[in-house]
């Protein structure tokens, strides 16, 4: 076990986001000081009011990038060009880098660990009825052109390796899945508002098991990584909270929403040609918005294969704190009561527990 400074602070990247606020969040409740690197304008009211403290920076630029780190025991670098749309030049020169910058900036300033915050999607979009998939498996597998937000994730992780390689810098690389949990401004969003409106289908027959972890989990298993040496030089996955199905989760939504039972469906194949016909007029279109629906999300949402995360299990002792029983009900109350009084109007039935998400970690 690594014994920190606790008088150093920790550096996190991304802390406006979803992650990024629970890693702050997580740190600080351990009592933790916590810089966070945010760009001018920011909206940072959650972070100063757990008492962070804000560095105006941005994670293109190198020579905020070395202020910010001197003087830190640990950076979690949560920071990344989100979504599965945009111009390639934007996932470039942020999510690559972005993340090449920040790794020279701590190797220099002598940083204790760096935390690198990947994705299970930078395995590539593997799928198959039965295929379970490790932390051995290879990365950037069966990836479309287009697969921007995949592409750019192999890449930033083979930066962190060979900075590793290099002897100069002890790393551990996180791999989460599909996130959610409270400041979900994405795709618990979509999800409530499509459930709202009647238009959430399920991608196939909804049986297939989810990788969904809530992003207080992947936090929690960040921070235990960063304390001990034994993770160093690590990949772990840390990208399910249990057993729970596609169509599961949908209906505990529309259940805590007041919404009816999910049942339309959309077959997989389907869905996946029609995005890929809407993803080739956005391209031939240069449309700044995202299609109604892209493959990534198709895949997200109905692959057959699953992750599993039983090395940090094993290695590190991490399990999850907060399951989807009582986890989802939670995120979908906190964005109801972010999106105001006409969403919650239409909330008329009080919810009722849903599905049997039983807890297999």
């Amino acid at each position: 076990m690594a014994v920190n400074n606790m008088r150093k602070p920790h550096l996190v990247t991304g802390g406006t986001g979803l992650l990024g606020s629970h890693i702050v969040e997580q740190l600080r409740r351990k009592g933790l000081p916590v810089r966070v690197l945010c760009r001018p304008n920011s909206d940072t009211s959650f972070l100063t009011s757990v008492g962070a403290k804000i560095i105006e920076g941005d994670i293109t630029d190198s020579s905020s990038l070395r202020h910010a780190c001197q003087g830190i025991d640990t950076v979690y670098h949560a920071a990344a060009r989100v979504g599965d749309w945009g111009p390639w030049s934007e996932f470039v020169i942020i999510s690559i880098d972005g993340t090449q910058h920040l790794l020279e900036a701590a190797a220099s300033a002598g940083v204790r660990r760096f935390i690198h915050i990947s994705s299970i999607s930078a395995y590539g979009h593997v799928n198959g009825r039965g295929l379970v998939l490790d932390e051995q498996a290879q990365l950037g597998v069966n990836l479309s052109r287009w697969s921007y937000y995949s592409r750019a994730k192999v890449a930033a992780e083979h930066l962190v390796w060979q900075m590793h390689k290099a002897v100069k810098l002890p790393v551990t690389v996180i791999r989460p899945s599909w996130l959610y949990g409270p400041r979900d401004r994405a795709s618990m969003a979509r999800l409530c508002e499509s459930a709202l409106k009647h238009k959430l289908k399920l991608i196939g027959g909804g049986d297939n098991r989810l990788n969904l972890v809530h992003a207080a989990n992947v936090a929690e298993a960040a921070i235990l990584a960063a304390q001990n040496d034994k993770a160093i030089g690590e990949a772990y996955n840390v990208c399910h909270d249990g057993y729970i199905t596609q169509r599961e989760y949908f209906n505990y939504i529309a259940s805590h929403l007041g919404e009816p039972e999910i049942t339309a469906s959309v077959p997989y194949g389907v869905a996946k040609s029609f995005a890929f016909f809407l993803e080739c007029i956005g391209h031939m279109t240069n449309a700044k918005r995202a299609p109604l629906v892209t493959r990534y999300a198709v895949w997200l949402m109905g692959r057959q294969c699953f992750f599993e995360c039983e090395k940090i299990k094993n290695h590190l002792g991490w399990s999850s704190t907060i399951s989807y029983e009582e986890g989802i009900p939670a995120a979908v109350e906190d964005y109801l009561t972010c999106s105001g009084p006409r969403t919650m109007s239409k909330r008329t039935v009080q919810p009722t527990k849903q599905g049997h998400a039983k807890e297999t970690v």
